[in-house]
């Protein structure tokens, strides 16, 4: 992943002017898609699935890649009744008299957690878009049960071979969580597995240590768990990138500036 080369939108089109941003902090060499340096990233462990973007995405794309692989995951692996945005529709909207489509009986029945964990998981999106437009993010790790260390299954997304662009080189966000998601359908790397019990949801990242991100709980000690079920995401670009988004030198010394951090909340799965 490059620092970008400017300010980042959801596609190529214009878009509304973000606030200022704090200085970005320097771009770690550990972004490229060369060996893993600095005990930063390990070998994965599972089954993975490479997607390769024809050119630079926006900083906000990376961000959506997290929020919707997140959603996609909590509802494959069975701690969702229902996808999020249909979850969200039904709970958050009144009956009323005529509708020709009825609640499915699990959020009438769990209307109080449905409710609460909507709220937890709109909170978190929230709180990844924030860290994500204060910090270069190479790495999310999408942890169910057990618990940080010792998780049944670890989803990680792999941004590190991404070159983020400014607005006018990105790619339209819409077109590459398309094709994101066309590789997971085509990889089938749920269909076989055993459903779930309700259980826990942690979410980590990585992020520059001094982005002032405040909601997330930095966690400088913490070494990805090599135990449990892990499917690997690993994202990259290629084509024509301009010079803007290109990965910079490699110093190893940068690696150290790169921390780990952890969502103070669980997001606590619930069935029918």
């Amino acid at each position: 992943m490059a620092a970008p080369g400017g300010a980042e939108a959801e596609g190529v089109g214009a878009s509304p002017a973000a606030p200022p941003l704090p200085a970005e902090p320097p771009a770690a060499p550990g972004l490229t898609r060369g060996p893993h340096r600095g005990g930063m990233a390990a070998p994965p462990l599972g089954p993975a699935v490479s997607v390769v973007f024809p050119g630079a995405v926006s900083r906000e794309s990376c961000c959506r890649f997290a929020c919707e692989l997140l959603k996609h995951v909590l509802y494959q692996r069975h701690q969702l009744p229902l996808p999020y945005e249909q979850l969200a529709y039904f709970c958050r909207r009144p009956s009323q008299v005529g509708d020709m489509i009825k609640k499915p009986p699990s959020v009438d029945l769990a209307s109080k957690k449905c409710q609460q964990v909507l709220t937890d998981l709109e909170g978190m999106l929230q709180h990844l878009e924030v860290i994500f437009s204060l910090t270069l993010v190479p790495r999310v790790l999408i942890l169910l049960g057990g618990s940080a260390v010792s998780p049944k299954e670890l989803y990680e997304l792999n941004l590190e071979g991404v070159c983020v662009g400014s607005t006018e080189k990105s790619l339209k966000t819409t077109s590459c969580v398309r094709k994101l998601f066309h590789s997971l359908f085509i990889a089938d790397v749920f269909s076989e597995l055993k459903a779930l019990p309700a259980m826990g949801t942690v979410v980590m990242l990585q992020g520059h240590r001094d982005c002032g991100v405040e909601w997330f709980r930095p966690k400088l000690n913490y070494k990805v768990p090599t135990r449990g079920r892990k499917l690997t995401v690993n994202l990259s670009c290629d084509g024509d990138i301009s010079i803007s988004a290109s990965a910079p030198s490699s110093t190893t010394s940068v690696w150290e500036d790169y921390v780990w951090f952890q969502a103070p909340v669980t997001l606590k799965g619930f069935h029918e």
